[in-house]
């Protein structure tokens, strides 16, 4: 699958070119338009259980979407439902991705998406304890609120990100959730940050230039509802 990336900023958009009887795994909703012949078959990946652990814990759809090509090949257009970038990463099967919640759009057919759970230090972050794990070889297309940043981090290198700011890390990145004044708490809440996310490489690290959990709560604060 070879991923060209329309529209670069704000409204990006993935147009995914498969070959003929090629497929594309697509998160509920995220399709937009697809060339003539494209076929698509919705399904629980890995059967029930899996698929509600992986909507439940990991933040996706109870359904993914499969599109297949015709002979002749054809191409699926994919978008996030935030106002951000869109980016194709590519996953090995010796490095495994880790996802955030709602950051998967979609992925070739040799990438499996299930849900890993991450340790008990992010059941107290915003990540619910949940990430998904985007396993195989082949390619996976992320969104994200804002713009997409890649760090890439030699061997024990280090950097800090805002828990908030999060959208994927290679699985050969260490990591630990803390507050962002270590050891203080009420200085980590004067400084608006919270918790933040201490990585050690090797490997990469997506962020996102806004947080989704903000807007969230400025929405909350200035129209006239509740969160449930």
């Amino acid at each position: 699958m070879k991923t060209e990336i329309r529209h670069p900023g704000s409204f990006a958009v993935a147009r995914c070119h498969l070959d003929g009887g090629e497929t594309l795994r697509v998160e509920s909703g995220a399709m937009y338009a697809t060339s003539a012949g494209v076929q698509l078959r919705a399904k629980v990946e890995g059967g029930l259980l899996r698929g509600l652990a992986r909507s439940a814990l990991g933040g996706e759809s109870l359904f993914t979407t499969r599109y297949t090509a015709p002979e002749g090949g054809g191409w699926v257009d994919v978008a996030h439902h935030l106002p951000g970038d869109v980016q194709a990463a590519e996953v090995r099967s010796d490095n495994a991705l880790l996802l955030t919640r709602g950051s998967w759009i979609a992925s070739s057919d040799g990438v499996e998406i299930a849900t890993k759970w991450g340790g008990m230090s992010n059941l107290i972050g915003s990540e619910g304890g949940f990430l998904i794990k985007a396993q195989g070889d082949g390619v996976v297309v992320l969104g994200c609120y804002g713009a997409m940043d890649v760090i890439e981090l030699a061997a024990g290198q280090q950097v800090v990100v805002d828990s908030g700011h999060l959208v994927a890390y290679d699985e050969t990145v260490k990591s630990n959730l803390r507050r962002a004044v270590e050891g203080k708490t009420v200085q980590s809440l004067k400084s608006g940050e919270g918790l933040v996310f201490e990585f050690t490489g090797p490997g990469r690290i997506m962020t996102q230039t806004r947080n989704p959990g903000a807007l969230i709560l400025h929405l909350t604060e200035v129209l006239p509802f509740e969160r449930a």
